[in-house]
Parts: structure tokens; C-alpha cells; sequence
């Protein structure tokens, strides 16, 4: 549960695939290291990051790690890799990114999304309008 400007939004957790670890052991290959070459280049835990590869651990909370983790992994800030990044953390802890709750009119348009994503039925000028408003982000 977390407060935001329009009130207290309660984000019901489930098991996934382990998106965020997946991404992160994808990066790691990507850059040629072992789970062992990458943890001993960077004084992590192989017991540890071998569990967040594979969706035992949680991503970590703070903004400052996860920071720290994309260093390592080489993605660049403001990258498409750099958002997914952070992307995946947030969904993998069952939260929506804090930058896009900052946006007003889209947090607005969530249940519309949601409720496309439940297939319920949705009125086109309502599609126009969330395309419009994702434009606008």
C-alpha cells in the first residue's frame, strides 16, 4: 500500500516469472562474465545475485542500488535498457514506477488500462482519449 496525491493505492502482489532476474542475468551474459567473474569484479555475493537471477530474492529497495547494479551491468542512464531496468524492479515488487504516479492526469487513466488488460469491453472514444494522454506523458 502507498499514498499518493489521489489517495492510498493498495498493489495485491502474485507470483511471476522472474522478469527482473532475468533481465539482470541477460544483461551479465550480454557482457561476457560467469555469475562468479561478475560478483568477484564487483565484491557481490554469488549466493545472493545467483537468487535474484532467478526470482528468489527480491530486486533491492533502494533507488541507490538498483543504480549501482546498472553500473555494473553497463546500462546507460536514459537508455531503454536503464528504464526497463527499473521498470522490472518496480513491477517484480508489485508497484508502479514513482514517475509515472507523479503524472495526475495518467494515474487517472489507470483503471481504463486496467480494466483493458481484465478485457472488459471499452468504449473507442475512451482508446482515443488514453492514447491522447499517453501522448501527452
Amino acid at each position: 500500500m502507498f499514498n499518493t496525491t489521489l489517495g492510498t493505492v493498495e498493489v495485491i502482489s502474485m507470483k511471476t516469472k522472474p522478469l527482473f532476474g532475468d533481465f539482470f542475468k541477460e544483461k551479465r551474459i550480454q557482457k561476457g562474465l560467469t555469475l562468479r567473474g561478475f560478483c568477484k569484479a564487483h565484491g557481490l555475493d554469488p549466493g545472493n545475485i545467483s537468487k535474484l537471477e532467478r526470482g528468489m530474492l527480491p530486486p533491492p529497495e533502494s533507488k541507490e542500488k538498483l543504480e549501482e547494479y546498472a553500473s555494473y551491468l553497463g546500462l546507460r542512464k536514459g537508455t531503454d535498457d536503464w528504464y526497463q531496468f527499473f521498470d522490472f524492479a518496480a513491477a517484480s515488487k508489485g508497484i508502479i514506477p514513482g514517475e509515472l504516479m507523479d503524472n495526475e492526469e495518467l494515474v487517472r487513466s489507470l483503471p481504463l488500462i486496467f480494466r483493458t488488460f481484465r478485457n472488459k469491453k471499452i468504449s473507442k472514444q475512451q482508446v482515443d482519449d488514453l492514447i491522447e494522454k499517453l501522448k501527452r506523458t
